[in-house]
């Protein structure tokens, strides 16, 4: 069949589109800017068409003899997520009616048990539910709890509480029951719900195959993990809100989105049926330890497909890098440096690629730190989102809190800011050869403030760029420099 899927950029989109295609499925996905998915393993596999789910006249094309629609696409961490899910569902509903697509497919959240008030982002599940059950086209909701799996933010929240805290005061919701399921399941479920008989229209519970309380997670994944065992001592006074700032302070998941994400954990989420696995034969759901070790097994292994992150950041803008100072009226502040290199440019490339996460930024760690701390306290990203992959890149990807804009392999790695700034930031850095065997580092930052209060920014920041970006260039350089040539191999 050929399916359309919508947030194929995102965390579960961009690992059903290949298994979609090894299914034996055509695949065309949907994205707002199709260079997102340049650098995916399977782009050359797929039809990439360029559309906003905001915009209906946009969807006609995308939906031109699409068999099943899939609806991955959620606006979380967004002020108004609401509307915007409530308006794309609409916009989505009508055109795949209006096309004659045979079915779609939604990934949505528990329901909350009855006589209780769901949290906003339950809600907002629950309705995109209804609209799509409701548009005329026969519907599959699929009802997940938390999913564990490499990457997600579910299993980030639960991987860092459980890592970095040893003793926990924890709120009351800790031990309410929850009944997770490992991402593979998910995306089984999700391929085998597209080959449904046109009479199956209605919401699944799905779950794997244990049922604990969050308490219960954090202890079982520390010993999965060979941590010692954990001290959770439970507390009335932390609340939901108190509750989304602690996991945002401890976690790389933003205030942002841990507040939704906390906020529904307050509802107990066990499958009421089992109804799915009677229509989508195949094996029993995996285990919480199972799960657990097979998503730190990723991790270790650097093998990591998609994270939480790779969607795009609630601030993130579209609009490329100016490409001169007169397209801002002329405040575009730019600083820029370029040092000569005792290396290859491919030894060169290898540092510049493998900047952030864990491998730092090159210069002045503390102010890095500092400025990820503030961002957090601004409700920003932070430094914590890291890298996905410790070497490689990809167009699109969150790196820290900048996102890869633009990827050259062996030449250029151009990143936009995500952080809280009144305006607008990119970092660029190239590699280019010499022609005597050596190479050059060029390096720029480029600033489009927004209003006085940018403009204010860059000069309070200004007196710290010569010691960052300065330190940056010549540690950058040196690295490269000290990169012996027996080791290039170790390090692709």
């Amino acid at each position: 069949m050929r399916c359309l899927v919508t947030g194929a950029t995102g965390y579960i989109g961009g690992r059903l589109a290949p298994r979609l295609l090894d299914a034996g499925h055509s695949v065309r996905c949907l994205s707002r800017s199709a260079g997102r998915l340049r650098d995916v393993p399977w782009a050359d596999r797929v039809e990439v068409v360029e559309a906003d789910l905001l915009d209906p006249a946009s969807l006609v094309p995308a939906l031109e003899g699409v068999e099943v629609v899939y609806f991955l696409v959620h606006s979380l961490g967004q002020a108004d997520f609401e509307q915007r899910d409530r308006q794309a569902a609409a916009n989505l509903a009508a055109a795949a009616r209006a096309a004659g697509v045979r079915r779609i497919v939604y990934l949505g959240g528990p329901e909350p048990p009855a006589g209780e008030r769901p949290s906003a982002h339950l809600r907002s599940r629950a309705e995109v539910a209804r609209i799509l059950l409701d548009s005329g086209v026969p519907t599959v909701v699929l009802r997940a709890p938390v999913i564990i799996g490499s990457g997600s933010a579910s299993f980030e929240m639960l991987r860092y509480l459980t890592e970095r805290l040893p003793v926990m005061v924890t709120p009351r919701w800790v031990h309410n029951r929850i009944q997770p399921i490992a991402v593979r399941d998910v995306l089984r479920y999700l391929i085998g719900a597209a080959e449904l008989p046109p009479s199956v229209n209605r919401g699944f519970d799905i779950g794997g195959a244990d049922v604990l309380t969050y308490a219960e997670m954090m202890r079982r994944y520390a010993r999965v993990a060979g941590l010692r065992r954990r001290v959770i001592m439970p507390t009335r006074v932390l609340s939901p809100w108190l509750s989304a700032h602690w996991v945002g302070l401890i976690t790389p998941v933003p205030n942002a989105i841990a507040r939704p994400l906390v906020a529904s954990l307050v509802h107990e989420a066990v499958a009421h049926d089992n109804d799915l696995a009677a229509l989508v034969p195949g094996p029993a759901p995996l285990g919480f330890d199972e799960s657990v070790g097979l998503a730190l097994s990723k991790i270790r292994d650097a093998d990591v497909e998609t994270r939480w992150s790779t969607a795009s950041g609630q601030d993130a803008s579209a609009e490329p890098l100016p490409s001169d100072p007169d397209w801002s009226g002329g405040s575009l502040y730019v600083d820029e440096r370029s040092r000569p290199v005792q290396a290859p440019a491919d030894r060169l490339w290898r540092v510049i690629e493998g900047i952030g996460g864990e491998n730092g930024w090159y210069s002045f760690p503390l102010a890095w730190s500092v400025r990820g701390w503030l961002d957090r306290l601004a409700g920003g990203v932070g430094l914590r989102r890291g890298r996905r992959d410790q070497h490689r890149l990809r167009v699109g990807e969150a790196l820290d809190w900048w996102r890869v804009e633009e990827l050259v392999p062996g030449s250029l790695l151009r990143l936009r800011a995500e952080m809280k700034v009144p305006g607008r930031a990119w970092l660029e850095m190239r590699a280019e050869p010499d022609g005597e065997g050596g190479s050059v580092y060029r390096q720029r930052a480029v600033f489009l403030p927004r209003g006085l209060a940018g403009h204010l920014y860059w000069a309070s920041v200004l007196p710290f760029h010569g010691v960052v970006f300065s330190g940056m260039a010549r540690n950058i350089t040196r690295t490269a420099e000290q990169i012996a040539p027996t080791t290039q191999d170790a390090l692709r």
